[in-house]
């Protein structure tokens, strides 16, 4: 299994060589995001669709 830096590093890797920091900081910002969402999915921190839908509308 890879580590956070492991895949930070191959994240960045895989830019483009013109790639400028706020390309870093959004590849880096967006790897958070799918790991905080994995992790509230094993702890079962989730609402239906139905939940979602009525929050949807309150917007």
């Amino acid at each position: 299994m890879e580590t956070l830096k492991q895949e930070a590093i191959g994240a960045i890797s895989r830019l483009p060589e013109s790639a400028d920091i706020d390309d870093i900081m959004y590849r880096l910002y967006v790897i958070d995001k799918i790991k905080k969402g994995q992790d509230a999915v094993k702890e079962g921190e989730t609402i239906s669709v139905e939940s979602l839908k009525e929050e949807v509308k309150s917007w």
